[in-house]
């Protein structure tokens, strides 16, 4: 799965390389995917730590706490693991939802 690509898709979204070899998907100036090395993607899995550890508890070699920020409710999710890629676009399309509410209404793009 081109995580990349798929992230691309959305409205407003664009590619950033905010560090040397660390690409990232954003919307306006926030990170909604952070797809590094392609080996797994970091993507906001919940509103706080308790949501995004439901998916641990479920692909628990295949899904960890982000380092950082997983408090926030961000996961990393490995690919090509046991996480369905039409779950990991699901995953990502949340992500990319809850980063868009958090934008300025005049900064949400519009389909």
């Amino acid at each position: 799965m081109d995580v990349l690509a798929y992230c691309l898709t959305k409205p407003g979204a664009w590619q950033d390389e905010p560090w040397e070899g660390d690409i990232v998907a954003k919307v306006g100036d926030k990170v909604f995917a952070f797809i590094g090395d392609g080996e797994s993607v970091g993507l906001k899995c919940g509103r706080n730590r308790e949501e995004a550890d439901e998916l641990v508890r479920i692909y628990p070699d295949d899904v960890s706490s982000s380092h950082y920020i997983g408090r926030f409710g961000w996961n990393r999710v490995y690919l090509g693991g046991k996480v369905p890629d039409d779950e990991i676009r699901e995953l990502i399309d949340l992500s990319y939802e809850a980063i868009v509410a958090k934008l300025p209404k005049a900064e949400r793009p519009t389909a």
